[in-house]
């Protein structure tokens, strides 16, 4: 069974696959103070929960944009799980043709979305990953990674609202009633939530220009469920992305 670890600066996603199939699939905190031994006896303790024991991980692949982290988790594939993981970096068999400026600032998540969308989906291709950062990537339709944009994440730009504006408090990021708020919440709500939405309009309606035409909007990332809702721009949500990109990846490097 793989075992594939994706390290984001706010979460931790897991996922066990048997084959190709993705049997189940975790998230977790990012904290960079946390030991291997707190990593490992966590993800053991949620391998359990679905009646997977250590033993069954025979191999691991990870992607990590945290490079503090990276000792971390090998130790923690080695101590707990017995396997030597592939770590996606420079050199790492993708199939991808990056023609980015300087292909090695690529991050690995970046590259493992791009890997599983082009197995799944058509190209050309835009993908969006909602997270920390809100990253876009286009894919040509010869299926050659050409570049993307990077903005601020939906909770970045609201913290820095908050921390800058005195009398504005923090708020739950949810949907508002209305895009008119009547009170400072779901003012906030309505500019941080649909605004993210006219930003995700903006650059994709850009991509595709650039790209000459149309082109399958692909999604992913914690917040991707809510602004998909929100706009018809995004053609699908694809929460296990990265995992998927990272399987693929693996069985490139066997």
């Amino acid at each position: 069974m793989l075992l594939a670890i994706d390290v984001g600066n706010t979460h931790v996603t897991l996922g066990t696959f048997e084959g190709d199939n993705l049997k189940a699939s975790w998230r977790l905190a990012t904290d960079v103070n946390r030991l291997a031994d707190e990593y490992g006896v966590l993800m053991v303790n949620l391998l359990s929960h679905e009646s997977i024991a250590p033993e069954e991980i025979d191999s691991a692949v990870i992607a990590s944009v945290v490079p503090d982290l990276d000792p971390v988790f090998e130790a923690v594939c080695r101590r707990y799980f017995d396997v030597r993981p592939l770590m996606v970096s420079t050199g790492v068999r993708t199939g991808l043709r990056i023609l980015y400026d300087s292909p090695r600032e690529v991050g690995a998540d970046r590259v493992a979305d791009a890997v599983a969308a082009i197995k799944l989906y058509t190209p050309p291709l835009v993908l969006v990953d909602l997270g920390t950062a809100t990253v876009f990537d286009a894919i040509s339709k010869e299926g050659e990674y050409l570049g993307g944009a990077i903005a601020p994440g939906l909770v970045i730009a609201a913290e820095a609202l908050f921390q800058r504006a005195a009398r504005l408090y923090r708020v739950e990021l949810v949907r508002p009633k209305n895009a008119i708020g009547r009170n400072t919440a779901a003012a906030v709500q309505a500019g941080v939530i649909y605004g993210y939405v006219g930003l995700v309009e903006a650059i994709v309606r850009r991509f595709k220009e650039e790209l000459g035409g149309e082109a399958k909007v692909v999604a992913t990332g914690g917040w991707a469920e809510m602004v998909a809702q929100e706009t018809d721009v995004i053609d699908v949500v694809d929460p296990n992305l990265t995992l998927t990109g990272l399987r693929l990846i693996y069985g490139m490097n066997r």
